[in-house]
């Protein structure tokens, strides 16, 4: 294709391309869609029987069922009919229990058909529930953080998927007063309700009236942050919000409005891409989703590969570390090619920066393959926007764009140490943090503006209405000795775009340093790089003289295209230990925790800028030479 080609891309309609912009005190300014929200549903809930009584034999929910030996077979499927039915017999079963937002349910398991139906049940009674991270009682040792969940929520009931999985968790900080649930197995020295017994309570009036006492400020679910150097947050999730945010999205994205949605997804539920975004819009729109228990890891990704080539969706989420492992897989597989990109209308990443390179060789893929290009939509939002706020503009979208505001919520744009912090107002928005009432006072402006912490700038300052760039987290800059502010975000996205495809994150180091440095989290592709062996060890591989070479070589190219001590990074160092859930570096999504990593590996930076750390990449063109 000539550089005066324009490409060609599948039909997608951008529901916002037009802005509100209007100037304020001290500086802020305000920006908003040009169109106004269109009425939404009150509750979650009445989307569930507008389509179990419109079509109560679509498929709502599918995922392959689960052998002996923990590989998958064929998919079951449970209609929108049927979960329905499942929805107000576990919700009578929650009744009889007397939870409420006092004594919520807490869901330690994957996503899974019994956690699905349970959160429905959840829903349809009027009972908070909260899906919690399985790395905090599968991953951690010390089940700090579970343990700080169950405080900050004081369940009444627990479920888990899997006695097995998650019984010594359980054992560690499940009070014996709690009565809790199992779908498989036994817990050691406890008894335990099985799943299937309260999807077989008769389901009475009671239910169905508790279900039409709820509204738009019933509390759905409670979602913990990630948390960074401090314990997460309960973000309180409403019926309203959640509602307000599946209709800025139809908005926004009008292909959910065009044909009942089939996604192919693995997105973890006690996030809000997975649990509210995903699952909101398949309920919302009639939808269907096929559970992947695939994962963007060496070990997961051939089941995501699996389902792709059998399942074709209409529209495909996933994070930057998904995508670059399907971009590389449909170079050499006809099948995923072929499925994937039969009917899909629309892939959409988040979570993190995607690197041009991935997105380039996506588009080179379906353009081969189908002649035209999928739009790679994106945007911004976190989980106590719902997490929808931002939106793109149009297909030309390049890495770090994110468009403009949904209907319905307006932005502040605030100076903030020479960046500018985008703060979010609207329907979608949270109340604030459960039990956190000095948390949630500190969250807010003095308007009301939730203040998210997130910097953004104009794409093009002459053109409003292209809508604005990610330019990092405002927490995450720091100043160097000489007071030069480090913009870790875009240099951040700079250094993975140059590594790719061996960097997974990067996290960059120097406060009040003289200079940047930086450490470099590789992917697994760096072992065939390394030219070693499946024995050799981690250490082995990144020490090896082609993968130092190759890094090398990306440390060179950066230094030579920075312009000054801000952007420049002096030293480097390729780290062998992944980041820890435990101490809040990495979220379930992969996405890394710059603060956290650098408060728990201090030591390390420290060495790493005395000179004294061993196999740190230097740029050549330095005084020190290749090595400290």
């Amino acid at each position: 294709m000539s550089e005066t080609t324009q490409p060609r891309y599948r039909p997608l309609t951008f529901g916002v391309t037009r802005v509100l912009l209007r100037e304020g005190a001290n500086g802020a300014r305000y920006l908003q869609a040009d169109q106004a929200l269109s009425d939404y549903a009150l509750r979650m809930t009445d989307r569930l029987l507008y389509w179990a009584q419109a079509v109560p034999g679509r498929t709502f929910i599918a995922r392959r069922e689960r052998q002996a030996d923990g590989s998958t077979g064929d998919w079951r499927h449970i209609s929108y009919g049927e979960a329905l039915a499942s929805a107000r017999s576990i919700g009578q079963a929650l009744l009889d229990r007397g939870l409420n937002a006092e004594r919520p349910v807490a869901i330690l398991s994957e996503n899974s058909l019994e956690h699905a139906l349970l959160a429905l049940g959840c829903l349809y009674a009027g009972v908070p529930y909260c899906p919690v991270s399985p790395a905090y009682s599968t991953v951690s040792q010390d089940y700090d953080k579970l343990r700080h969940v169950l405080n900050t929520l004081t369940p009444g009931l627990v479920f888990a998927s899997d006695a097995a999985r998650y019984g010594r968790a359980i054992a560690a900080t499940v009070g014996a007063d709690v009565e809790v649930a199992v779908h498989s197995g036994t817990l050691e020295g406890r008894s335990a309700t099985a799943f299937a017994s309260l999807l077989a309570t008769p389901a009475t009036s009671a239910v169905d009236a508790a279900m039409q006492a709820t509204g738009p400020d019933t509390i759905t679910k409670f979602l913990f942050t990630s948390g960074s150097t401090k314990l997460p947050k309960a973000v309180i999730n409403t019926h309203g919000m959640w509602c307000a945010n599946q209709q800025q999205m139809r908005q926004s994205m009008p292909v959910l409005t065009e044909e009942p949605p089939v996604l192919v997804d693995w997105l973890p539920w006690n996030h809000t891409f997975g649990g509210n975004h995903n699952v909101g819009l398949t309920i919302y729109n009639g939808g269907t989703l096929y559970i992947d228990d695939g994962k963007p890891t060496p070990a997961l990704m051939g089941e995501t590969l699996r389902n792709l080539r059998e399942i074709a969706p209409t529209v495909y989420f996933n994070v930057p570390t998904g995508f670059e492992a399907i971009a590389h897989a449909m170079k050499s597989d006809a099948q995923l090619r072929q499925t994937l990109l039969s009917r899909v209308k629309m892939f959409f990443y988040s979570g993190a920066a995607l690197a041009q390179p991935i997105w380039d060789s996506l588009h080179q893929t379906q353009e081969a393959e189908v002649g035209e290009r999928i739009v790679m939509g994106t945007g911004l939002g976190m989980t106590e926007s719902a997490p929808f706020a931002i939106f793109v503009t149009s297909p030309n979208v390049k890495a770090g764009d994110i468009g403009v505001p949904s209907p319905g919520i307006e932005l502040k744009l605030v100076p903030v140490d020479g960046k500018t912090e985008v703060r979010y107002r609207g329907p979608n928005i949270t109340p604030g943090y459960w039990r956190s009432p000095e948390a949630t006072k500190e969250a807010f402006d003095e308007e009301g503006f939730f203040a998210t912490g997130d910097a953004v700038r104009w794409i093009d300052e002459q053109d409003i209405h292209q809508g604005l760039k990610f330019d990092g987290r405002i927490a995450e800059d720091f100043k160097l000795a000489t007071g030069t502010f480090v913009s870790v975000g875009p240099m951040r996205a700079k250094i993975i775009a140059a590594g790719a495809p061996y960097i997974q994150d990067a996290v960059l180091t120097g406060i009040n340093l003289k200079e940047v440095g930086a450490l470099l989290f590789p992917t697994a592709a760096c072992r065939a790089l390394s030219g070693l062996g499946a024995d050799a060890t981690l250490p082995q591989v990144l020490e090896s003289a082609p993968v130092q070479a190759h890094f090398q070589k990306v440390v060179n190219q950066l230094a030579a295209a920075a312009t000054g001590s801000a952007n420049r990074i002096a030293r480097a160092h390729l780290m062998a230990e992944p980041p820890s859930i435990d101490k809040g570096e990495v979220t379930d999504k992969g996405s890394i925790n710059q603060r956290a990593v650098l408060k728990h590996r201090e030591a390390l930076v420290n060495a790493l800028h005395g000179g004294t750390l061993p196999f740190t990449l230097i740029p050549q063109d330095t005084p020190q030479g290749n090595k400290p």
